[in-house]
Formats: structure tokens, sequence, C-alpha cells
């Protein structure tokens, strides 16, 4: 009876142990079990080992096991236990940012703010799950960064190879014309060498036939001088053949002087073709960055009238009333587009035809808008202005006097922000006008307008904000 028990206890458990499923990686396997570690249902607080579904059934059954303390199965009990009381530590203490057992509470910790250590696991959980959210979102950000500083490269890539097929072009042309220039220097200079071998070479040739003349008149001399009958023959001796007065004949070098210097001014006057050529190719480039500007009303000092699309201003006699904001111009008669740029390049163009007065530019956002203003780069203004008609100024510091050629209708304002480049441009003559260079932007740019004082009339003219017609 004893052998059919065993026999059928080991069936038993053999069938159990089959039906039970092997420990997956993340379970609690079966302390007991050798070879195949199945998973454990409990663990048990006294034991500090943790039971399959056979090797628990003691637990269950024996009456001295039963008292044991059993709960769902966990790894490490050990580690899971007050090494003070040898309690499960089932509570966490905020006050000192320890777990803890239900004795520390009454005994290490008493009055301290103690919960359970479930409600600390699922907050810090969701901490936790907020943190990985938040680091996603910062992982994100990165990568889009990066795909920004890759499209920026790319782009950087583009225009690299855009300058260096316009610089090979100009280049390949001014060695196209220096080699033809040069050619032609050649061939006026090789010219007139033939030109004076030629008159050498008919010289000679007229002067070889005289000498054959002359050899035959001495041969006819030398025979009639030993002839008998001389005074008879003498008088049929033919008189001398004519003959060149050869005196003073030469041939002169032929004169190079200015040769050189007439095609090195052509060159130079080829050059300076090519050279007019680059402010249009430059011009072309910078208008691919047009961007579409428009007043921002909220900024504009009192006395001056927007249109009601936003792209033109001109000052008025009589203030409106409007309310005194911090973004307003108070004693400037200025106004800012709503536009802001903190990155890249953006190019605007504006007409200034018919105007006595006017300041165009950009501005960063945290420049002083109330009182009066001096709009150089020091106080955030990066801009270039008329006066008195004719007198033209970029407002660096300290101002720079520009001498132009034609007054500009039309001004292009170009921006390169990581280059800290601010260029301005006249637009019908595809002429750069002036360049701030080495700026170091940190902040957001606004295009900038000051129309100025009507002065009764004389100034009434707006400005325009124009729609960019690419130079063909």
């Amino acid at each position: 009876m004893a052998a059919q028990f065993r026999q059928s206890a080991q069936q038993k458990a053999s069938s159990s142990s089959s039906e039970q499923q092997a420990a997956k990686p993340g379970e609690v396997p079966c302390d007991v079990c050798t070879g195949t570690k199945l998973k454990a249902l409990k663990s048990c607080l006294v034991c500090l080992d943790s039971y399959c579904e056979t090797h628990l059934e003691p637990h269950l059954t024996r009456s001295g096991l039963k008292r044991h303390q059993l709960i769902n199965p966990v790894e490490n009990l050990e580690g899971r236990m007050c090494t003070k009381h040898n309690k499960l530590l089932e509570l966490f203490c905020k006050t000192d940012q320890m777990c803890v057992c239900m004795l520390c509470t009454v005994l290490d910790h008493k009055n301290h703010n103690v919960v359970p250590l479930e409600e600390e696991y699922e907050g810090k959980k969701a901490e936790l799950g907020k943190t990985e959210a938040e680091i996603q979102q910062m992982i994100q950000k990165r990568r889009l960064t990066i795909q920004e500083l890759k499209h920026s490269v790319k782009l950087s890539e583009e225009d690299a190879d855009r300058e260096i097929a316009d610089g090979v072009q100009v280049f390949t042309d001014l060695m196209k014309s220096v080699e033809r220039r040069m050619n032609e220097l050649i061939d006026t200079i090789k010219e007139k060498q033939r030109k004076t071998e030629k008159q050498a070479e008919g010289f000679i040739k007229e002067l070889e036939q005289e000498i054959s003349e002359l050899k035959k008149r001495s041969t006819e001399v030398e025979q009639l001088s030993r002839s008998e009958d001389l005074l008879q023959s003498f008088r049929t001796l033919n008189t001398a053949p004519p003959t060149k007065n050869w005196i003073g004949v030469r041939v002169s070098p032929p004169s190079y002087e200015g040769t050189v210097v007439r095609a090195v001014n052509q060159l130079v006057e080829t050059i300076s073709k090519q050279m007019k050529k680059l402010p249009e190719a430059e011009l072309k480039r910078v208008q691919q960055s047009a961007v579409d500007v428009t007043f921002d009303l909220d900024t504009a000092h009192c006395h001056l009238i927007l249109s009601g699309d936003g792209k033109q201003v001109k000052h008025g006699d009589v203030g409106k009333n409007l309310p005194d904001n911090p973004e307003r111009f108070d004693c400037f008669i200025s106004v800012l587009a709503k536009q802001r740029f903190s990155s890249g390049r953006f190019y605007y163009e504006v007409q200034v035809k018919g105007k006595t007065q006017w300041t165009i530019g950009v501005a960063r956002e945290s420049i002083n808008r109330k009182g009066i203003i001096t709009p150089t780069p020091q106080k955030g203004y990066w801009t270039m202005w008329l006066r008195n008609e004719n007198e033209y100024k970029a407002r660096d510091d300290p101002p720079v006097l520009l001498s132009l050629k034609s007054r500009p209708q039309k001004v292009g304002v170009f921006v390169d922000y990581e280059e800290g480049l601010v260029s301005f441009f006249d637009v019908d003559a595809a002429a750069l006008i002036y360049s701030f260079t080495g700026c170091c932007f940190t902040e957001k740019l606004y295009p900038f307008f000051s129309p100025c004082n009507n002065h009764g009339g004389k100034n009434s003219a707006p400005l325009i904000i124009s729609p960019v017609n690419h130079t063909e």
C-alpha cells in the first residue's frame, strides 16, 4: 500500500508539473524545484522561499506551516524583510525616504509620514512615467534638431555648390578674357613685325635687282676695256642703268609703345563689365530668401497711418488715440513688422520713391521703444537712413556716410542670422549699398521702418513694402 501511494504521489506530482509552466523571464521561479524551475504561486515570509503549486501544498495542509504568512510571489525575499524586526517591508516612510515594516512605524518612525508601499510604488511609477515621457519628448526634440541641422547642412552644401559654380563661371570667363586679350596682343605685335619684315624684303629685292644690273654693266665695261677698238665701241656703251638713291633708307623697328597698355585697359574694361554683373547675381541670390512682411499696428507710433493691407505707412499730422502698450513707439516715428526671425535668412524690399527722409532695417526684440532713440547696433538697430533728400548714412557707430551713384527708389534688406550679416541693396541698380558684418544676434529680429515726419507735405510719400520681383 505504501509503495502504491508513493507511486501515485509521484505520478500526481509529475502530472501536476507537466500542467504547470516553467518560470519565464520576469516571473518568480520556485526555490524548491530542481532541474526546470516552475513558476511560483506564493512566497512565504517565514521560510523566505517561493513555491510552485506542488511545493506549496505542505503550507496548505500541514498545521505547523499553515500559520506561515503567504504573499504573492516576489523575488529577493530577504531584501524585502526588515533586518531589524524580521518583518515584511510593506510600508514607506516619506519622511526618511525608506521602506519600513509595521514595527518600524511604532518604534523608529513614530509620527513620520508613512504610506503603504503600494501607494508609494504607484506614485513613483507615475512619476517615472512622467519622467519617461519628458525624456522621450527631449529625445524627439533632439531628433528634430538633428533633422534641422542635417537639413541646414544640406542647404549649406547646395549654397556652397551654387557659389562654387557661379565663382568658377566668373573666373572661367575672366581667364578666357585674359587669354583672348593676350592672344590679341601677341597677334598685334606679330602683325607689326610682319609688316616690318615685308618692307625690308621689298627693299632687299629691289637692291638685289639693282646689284644684278650693276654686275651686268660691270662685265660690259670690263670687256670693252680689253677691246682694241675702244674708242669706236665706247660710243655704243649704254649709259649707267638708273639706280635709286639708297642713302638714308632704313627699316625702323615698329613702335610697340602703348600696345600692352591698351590691351590691359581693354582687359580692365572687360573685367569691369564682369564686376557689374556680380552684384546682379548677388541680388538674385538673396532674393531667393524673400519673405512676406506686414506692419504691426500694435507697435506703430500714434501719428503713423497704416494701409488696410499693412503694406504702406506714412506720417500723419494728427495723432490717434491709441493704447500706450509696451510694444508701441511713443517718440520715434516708427513701426515694426509682425513677422520675427530667430534663424536662417530673410529678405524684403521697401519702396522709398518720392521721400526725402526715411529709416529702414532690422531691430532686436528687446529694443527700447519709449523716448528718444538712437538706432545703432549697440542699441539693437541695424539700419540705414536718408536725410536732407540726398544724404545717405549707414547707422553704424560711428555713422558711415554713403556715396551712391543714384538715388534708390526701392531698397532691399537681407539678413543672414547665423552669419551675422545685414545688407542693403539698391534694387533697381542691382547694387550693394552697405553691409553690417560680424553681428552677433541672440534675440528675435523684426523688420524696422520709419517714414519720418512729413515736413508739411515734402515727405508725405509712404514707405511701401513691395512684392519681390526676382531679378532675371
